[in-house]
């Protein structure tokens, strides 16, 4: 008859790789039939549950360490728990040479033993890690956060600390990193190169850098995230760091970025981010929309794999070494004012992954909802076909009335800087719309004294009743923008309102990130070993949770500090 046998540790801490070592050591024991080794937390004693192996009669807390066998009979289970200790001094005889090494227990000290480290790897339980990530900061360390189960609020703390430290924090929940060569947490190997990576997707990270390699490229850094980082309510904190570091560095001369979807308010801004790095830039946003193919140095890819063969291609194209995108950053707004709602719709669609705020009659989002379609605000994109505006008028592409209204009232608005419209040539629309529109362009342009700019969208062939050339050449002889396609306005538009400003507060040390890699590992001890296989300079922390993991215990302690440091 089958026997369950435990043992509970009170406050006993071991990182998740010894765990899973102990319990494959348990399962190679003669009569064991199953066992389950892990921390006492309520998902974990569930799991047990689901696979019969929590007897009610159990007590542990969340920090305890808990040890489940099943086996043929008592004896055989009794065995299989007395020989715990012995398995984990097998495991620490294994690796003997990096335990002769002096391990120091605080992080503190292991700054003292390796002050040359610029970077602390976090991977203890989530509980723990904010305060650990905030130890590092504290002593100007770039942190790479492995843990998850980090609260939003500690994220943002971190974050906004980081950010005017000049600092990084890479998570929580990232999983992967490449600085100067070295791989952090489940990097691939991958040799060195002119391609910067910046993440907030580890196995994505992985995916577009191990196919760069496999493509004949390299990796300058791959900066990790997290997968919040592009939540509206963090902002992408670490992604414009990063961003913002690859644009600097001269070894970088192509930009990566992926990313699961990120918010809409966030992906147009870091699209913007993007163009403002001048150079090439292949994004790739899980499962959102791209607004184009191309757009000045923007490539959007439609998958990883694309996204790391148009990096490549990229920079096989660069001849000339710093080469870079020439912006117009405009600090004004566009205005758009469409007879056609398809062609409106088209342009909300490219410009929402730059402009931003956004709004139109014709939303995508909510979000994006205008509120009162007879005055625009911020960037606008009306649809003047739509039936609140055709009420007793004719459409649009006959009657031009009601946008020359509409182009009066946003010429005198001084926030505006751009109208865009379109002109739709063909059977039934008006037979001379340029002949129309231009005067009233021509008189308002002189008014804003140059500083009112008008784009056109001109749909239609040289054998419609308006003449197709003569409309083009009335709208350029009085100073309009003419493009032949929605698209191409987009692109055009994106780059006139580059609105990514400087945040101001303190760059990353780019020399920091180019310096050999020394970094000071607390938690998972194979990160440690990893570090130390690809010739990187590390300390292990010999890290146990804060009064064995009783937090009122935890909290005086930390108040006692407080107290003694003020």
């Amino acid at each position: 008859m089958t026997a369950i046998k435990w043992h509970v540790r009170a406050g006993a801490y071991y990182d998740s790789v010894v765990l899973m070592q102990l319990q494959r050591g348990l399962l190679e024991l003669n009569g064991v039939l199953d066992a389950g080794v892990v921390m006492a937390t309520p998902a974990n004693r569930d799991l047990l549950a689901a696979n019969n192996l929590l007897p009610e009669s159990i007590t542990a807390n969340p920090d305890d360490l808990l040890i489940v066998v099943k086996a043929d009979d008592d004896a055989a289970a009794a065995n299989a728990i007395g020989q715990v200790d012995e398995l984990l001094a097998r495991r620490k005889s294994s690796h003997s040479q990096s335990f002769l090494e002096f391990r120091p227990r605080s992080l503190s000290a292991a700054v003292k033993q390796l002050p040359q480290a610029n970077w602390v790897l976090v991977s203890v339980p989530g509980r723990y890690a904010a305060g650990v990530a905030r130890e590092a900061l504290e002593l100007g360390k770039h942190v790479f956060l492995y843990s998850d189960n980090v609260s939003l609020e500690d994220e943002i703390a971190l974050k906004k600390t980081a950010r005017e430290k000049g600092l990084l924090v890479m998570g929580p929940d990232c999983g992967t990193a490449i600085i100067n060569g070295v791989g952090l947490g489940f990097a691939n190997r991958v040799r060195r190169g002119a391609i910067g990576v910046v993440g907030a997707s580890g196995t994505g990270t992985q995916a577009v850098t191990a196919h760069i390699h496999h493509l004949g490229g390299g990796i300058s850094h791959a900066i990790g995230t997290g997968g919040r980082d592009l939540k509206s309510e963090v902002g992408a904190v670490t992604a414009h760091q990063a961003l913002e570091a690859l644009a600097r560095d001269d070894e970088t001369k192509v930009i990566v970025l992926i990313s699961k979807p990120p918010a809409p308010d966030v992906a147009a801004q870091l699209i913007s981010a993007a163009q403002s790095t001048g150079k090439p830039a292949v994004i790739y946003f899980i499962g959102y929309p791209p607004p184009a193919r191309k757009i000045g140095n923007l490539r959007f890819a439609i998958s990883l794999s694309e996204a790391a063969e148009i990096a490549v291609r990229e920079l096989e194209d660069l001849r000339i070494e710093g080469s870079s995108i020439l912006q117009s950053p405009n600090s004004r707004y566009v205005r758009g004012l469409f007879s056609g709602g398809t062609l409106a719709y088209e342009m909300m669609v490219g410009l929402q992954a730059s402009l931003s705020p956004l709004f139109s009659n014709s939303p995508i989002t909510n979000s994006q909802n205008l509120e009162d379609p007879l005055h625009s605000k911020a960037h606008t994109i009306i649809d003047l076909g739509d039936e609140f505006f055709m009420v007793g008028r004719l459409h649009p592409m006959i009657d031009n009335d009601l946008r020359i209204r509409r182009m009066r009232q946003e010429a005198a608005d001084p926030e505006t800087g751009m109208i865009l419209f379109d002109v739709v040539l063909g059977e039934g629309a008006h037979l001379d719309p340029a002949g129309e529109l231009t005067p009233v362009i021509k008189e308002l342009r002189e008014k804003r004294s140059g500083e009112l700019e008008f784009v056109a969208v001109v749909i239609g062939t040289e054998d419609d009743p308006q003449n197709l050339q003569s409309q083009i050449s009335q709208l350029e002889e009085a100073g309009v923008k003419v493009f032949r396609t929605a698209a191409e306005a987009v692109e055009y538009v994106s780059l006139k309102f580059n609105t990514n400003k400087k945040n101001g507060f303190t760059p990353v040390d780019l020399e920091q990130l180019k310096q050999p890699l020394a970094g000071i590992n607390v938690g998972l001890e194979s990160f440690y070993e990893s570090l130390i296989s690809q010739g990187a300079q590390a300390v292990h922390v010999e890290w146990k949770p804060p009064a064995g993991g009783n937090e009122k215990m935890a909290a005086l302690l930390a108040k006692m500090k407080s107290k003694k440091e003020n």
